[in-house]
């Protein structure tokens, strides 16, 4: 005896999966199931960074406060945010720096790729992912990518931190998945003042030096993530 399929049989089913599987996915993502206060991490991440992030080390020095703009906070989804301008007594060298904290999923939606073209900036080349050779011999990851606007050349290096790492993931919504939040930190070196090869040097220079002040302190060490290491890296 024969038995015909119901048509449309296998559809309902494969929808289901692809639900469930979103569904899981999504919670691994926003922490839903980790069983992490992701709104105190964010409030606490905030506080260590605006009062933790440190003003003036090695040879730099804060020259100034920045305030940034309310619509650039909203948009990169930012709990707490550092923004100023440092200088090198030895050089004259200037880098500003904003960092902002946030969940991943907000800070890896707004960077340097997207919002300074939509400012009227011009892309002059493709980002390119560098490693920096630390002040303390660790290791940290970084995008760069040099913006033209007006006859102004601007230089930014851009990446994520927390747990003592520095990280630029390939896909950073879901490299930086499942942490109750990053930090994602900009430098940004005028090379329309210091020439191109010197603001690069400048820029990875200063963040050579940055980067172990920032860990050193243990100043922004948010919850671990799944599998991550509480030890500094």
């Amino acid at each position: 005896m024969r038995y015909d399929r119901e048509p449309g049989f296998g559809i309902p089913l494969v929808s289901c999966l692809l639900i469930t599987t979103a569904t899981i996915f999504q919670g691994y993502w926003t922490n839903r199931w980790s069983g992490i206060d992701v709104a105190a991490e964010l409030a606490l991440g905030a506080k260590r960074l605006e009062q933790g992030f440190p003003t003036c080390f090695g040879e730099w020095e804060t020259v100034r406060e920045i305030d940034p703009d309310p619509r650039g906070l909203e948009r990169a989804g930012a709990v707490g945010h550092v923004s100023r301008i440092y200088r090198n007594r030895g050089t004259n060298a200037q880098v500003t720096v904003f960092v902002v904290c946030a969940t991943p999923h907000d800070a890896s939606g707004h960077t340097p790729d997207r919002c300074y073209p939509g400012s009227g900036f011009r892309a002059e080349e493709a980002e390119s992912r560098r490693s920096i050779h630390l002040a303390d011999s660790r290791m940290a990851e970084v995008f760069t990518g040099t913006f033209t606007k007006a006859g102004q050349t601007l230089r930014i290096f851009w990446t994520y931190g927390g747990n003592g790492q520095w990280v630029a993931p390939t896909i950073a919504r879901l490299g930086l998945a499942g942490r109750p939040l990053v930090y994602k930190l900009y430098a940004i070196v005028d090379a329309t003042r210091h020439g191109a090869a010197r603001a690069t040097t400048t820029g990875e220079t200063f963040l050579a030096e940055l980067l172990p002040a920032v860990d050193g302190a243990d100043r922004l060490a948010p919850a671990a993530s799944p599998g991550d290491s509480t030890d500094p890296v």
